[in-house]
């Protein structure tokens, strides 16, 4: 068993073709950045849509100053542009509910600043060793890779803000593809138990929360083949799900009386139908749409609920890269070759999950499908570091998150781009969270 090398190996040592994937994602990163930046008025970009978020402007300033930190000074050599506004920028140095009270910079500065940084960045990314005896940051590019990963993980969180802003919709995208054959698909997939590698040494772009591949044993379980539905969460709703403690972990109980949830986020009943509001726009829930706005202890619950578990991490990476035939774990569920639009929804390309069932040819060797894209998946387990876990280029990516406190959640969302998601990505929140794009799928021992 072995993790698998990215595809064209020889091609990924090759400098020239390092730097225009290099290039194309950085481009791109920012071409989505302008757009949910540019879609809002100065008004709104400087407003807090929720104490949950920053304003939209700090984020475009924040990813000029990282991209500056990373790109200028660390692979650049070069002096600091504004050394003045780091701490202002420094994710960890203000609470996101304390941004709106900060000296930030005005709108039309952000966007001046973030544009002289870029404009830097790639004349280093023209000149910069990508691959031979480089400094580690620069192997294979992977400073400029972090930093457009980087920027797109803020295009995410700023997607997440436009959906808790109020007002009229400002975005808009055509409507995902329906499923195939939904209805014939089983419920559910076996996994067969046994060993499999976990994570990857040899991806390389992937972050240090994702190394080193490891050997991990699995006991044999049975997992969904598509995340739980908005149609199939209704009846644990109509069941009384939300007004009986059985099913909710205590502090997940705790949370519901508080703060009398009945419904993920942005659902509401209206004249006996449920409805919800999506990017500005009110529409009735639809029921084989994966469920969305849920936090852990909600997926959790339905999973009691429903007679069934969340999936562990491993078990959830097993079932989404491990091919029974060859024996290897494959980049992405379809294999090693990258997403493209007929095999996930990624990208923002349609501001909505697609309908369970969907994207046959992006099932995984086991048939379990829409493994990457549509919604993150909650795990049952906490945020830890693999064995032989080394923090690069900095602790504050992964190591300060690790412990109990945090969920794992993986498999990317609508909202996440190609260059940050892949069948080894992990992603993590507290188990309150409900602003994300989460959902989740459920499991159970065979």
């Amino acid at each position: 068993m072995t993790d698998t090398p990215a595809p064209s190996t020889g091609r990924e040592h090759d400098a020239e073709i390092l730097r225009e994937r290099a290039l194309a994602a950085l481009l791109a990163a920012r071409e989505r950045t302008a757009l949910l930046t540019d879609s809002v008025d100065d008004d709104e970009l400087t407003a807090q849509h929720s104490p949950l978020m920053s304003p939209l402007v700090w984020d475009l300033a924040h990813i000029g100053n990282q991209e500056e930190l990373w790109l200028l000074r660390a692979v650049g050599g070069r002096e600091a542009l504004r050394p003045e506004i780091d701490g202002l920028y420094d994710a960890f140095e203000h609470s996101r509910a304390s941004r709106p009270s900060l000296p930030l910079l005005a709108p039309a500065e952000a966007r001046t600043y973030a544009a002289d940084v870029r404009g830097r960045a790639l004349d280093i990314l023209g000149g910069a060793p990508l691959h031979g005896g480089g400094r580690p940051l620069e192997q294979a590019g992977f400073a400029f890779g972090m930093v457009a990963q980087h920027e797109q993980q803020h295009d995410e969180t700023m997607l997440i803000t436009h959906q808790l802003r109020t007002g009229p919709a400002v975005l808009s995208a055509p409507e995902p593809p329906g499923p195939t054959d939904a209805v014939s698909l089983p419920a559910e997939v076996l996994v067969a138990g046994g060993p499999f590698t976990m994570g990857t040494s040899t991806e390389p772009w992937a972050l240090d929360n994702e190394r080193p591949a490891h050997r991990r044993e699995v006991a044999a379980f049975h997992i969904d083949t598509a995340p739980v539905t908005c149609g199939a969460y209704q009846r644990f709703i109509e069941d009384g799900g939300y007004t009986d403690a059985r099913w909710w972990a205590p502090e997940g109980w705790d949370m519901v009386r508080e703060h009398g949830l009945e419904a993920p986020l942005f659902w509401h009943r209206d004249a006996g139908q449920w409805l919800h509001r999506r990017f500005g726009v009110t529409e009735p829930v639809p029921a084989d749409e994966p469920v969305l706005h849920v936090s852990w202890y909600e997926a959790d619950a339905y999973a009691r609920w429903a007679g069934r578990r969340l999936p562990t991490e491993p078990e959830w990476e097993k079932a989404a890269r491990h091919d029974p035939a060859s024996g290897r774990s494959l980049r992405y569920p379809w294999g090693d070759d990258d997403p493209t639009a007929e095999r996930a929804n990624l990208g923002q390309r349609h501001l909505r999950p697609a309908a369970a069932g969907a994207y046959p040819a992006g099932r995984s060797p086991v048939g379990a499908g829409q493994m990457v894209g549509d919604v993150w998946e909650w795990t049952s387990s906490d945020f830890l570091p693999y064995p032989g876990f080394v923090a690069f280029p900095y602790r504050e990516y992964s190591e300060v998150f690790f412990g109990p406190g945090h969920k794992v959640l993986r498999g990317g969302s609508f909202a996440v781009d190609p260059v940050a998601v892949r069948g080894t990505f992990r992603n993590w929140d507290l188990p309150v969270r409900r602003q994300i794009f989460s959902g989740f799928r459920t499991a159970r021992d065979a």
